[in-house]
């Protein structure tokens, strides 16, 4: 199931663990270069939803389409096309930054050419330049974060899952962070990301609310503060959530 500039295409799916449901009969699409939004507390079922588009895990029912390859049958697939960035950076602590990067450029296949230009653009890029022979585990945490999308992006992927990338980062790292995702988007590359920072949720060109395995709203950020007569995110947040409690 193709469809033209439709990156992720989700249709009713749904995960349950045991007689708890984390993601509960969701629906939306994500068109390429845009930059998606998943907000939610802790628990509202977003990573679980990463890690089936990302083919990590199988949904227990429903359907999804990530770069026209289907979730349930084609997960192979989807990680060839996708660049993933998890909560807990998948970094070796006991490499160098330029041994990360070309241990990812193994795993992706890169041909040796290609990994050079690909390392020497990242390094460039991050501004790792300085740190390539660094030991991971000794940067700071937003060098950390920097290294983690620069082997996520390594081969050109057409979709980027980011999962709270920027949790625990300092607010310059964070700023940092956003000005480059606004530049992969400008260039074409679709990213869906996860965040608990309605700060962050505003940089996004829509943003999906999800609380407790449901997708309550979706809509870009001044849309849905103009619906909901809010000043900000979080007041529309807070209004909403406050709302699906009561009832």
């Amino acid at each position: 199931m193709t469809m033209n500039n439709t990156s992720v295409n989700v249709h009713q799916l749904t995960k349950k663990f045991g007689n708890f449901t984390a993601v509960d009969h969701i629906n939306f699409e994500v068109k390429q270069g845009e930059i998606f939004g998943f907000l939610g507390a802790n628990g509202a079922g977003k990573t679980t939803t990463i890690r089936m588009l990302c083919g990590l895990l199988l949904p227990t029912s429903g359907e999804a389409w990530v770069h026209g390859f289907n979730i349930n049958n084609d997960s192979e697939e989807i990680k060839k096309n996708i660049g993933y960035m998890s909560q807990k950076f998948s970094l070796y602590n006991d490499l160098t930054v330029e041994e990360n990067i070309n241990f990812y450029g193994g795993i992706y296949g890169l041909s040796s050419s290609s990994l050079k230009q690909r390392k020497e653009w990242i390094l460039e890029k991050l501004s790792l330049i300085d740190q390539r022979k660094a030991i991971t585990g000794e940067i700071p945490l937003g060098w950390k974060q920097r290294l983690a999308l620069g082997c996520a992006i390594l081969h050109n992927p057409p979709i980027l899952f980011l999962d709270e990338p920027t949790s625990g980062v300092d607010p310059i790292s964070r700023r940092e962070f956003w000005a480059l995702i606004n530049e992969l988007a400008q260039q074409g590359t679709t990213i869906f990301v996860t965040t608990h920072y309605m700060d962050e949720a505003e940089y996004c060109n829509r943003l999906s609310i999800m609380h407790q395995g449901k997708i309550i709203t979706i809509d870009s950020p001044r849309t849905l503060k103009e619906e909901y007569d809010k000043a900000t995110i979080e007041d529309v947040f807070i209004s909403l959530v406050g709302n699906e409690e009561r009832e």
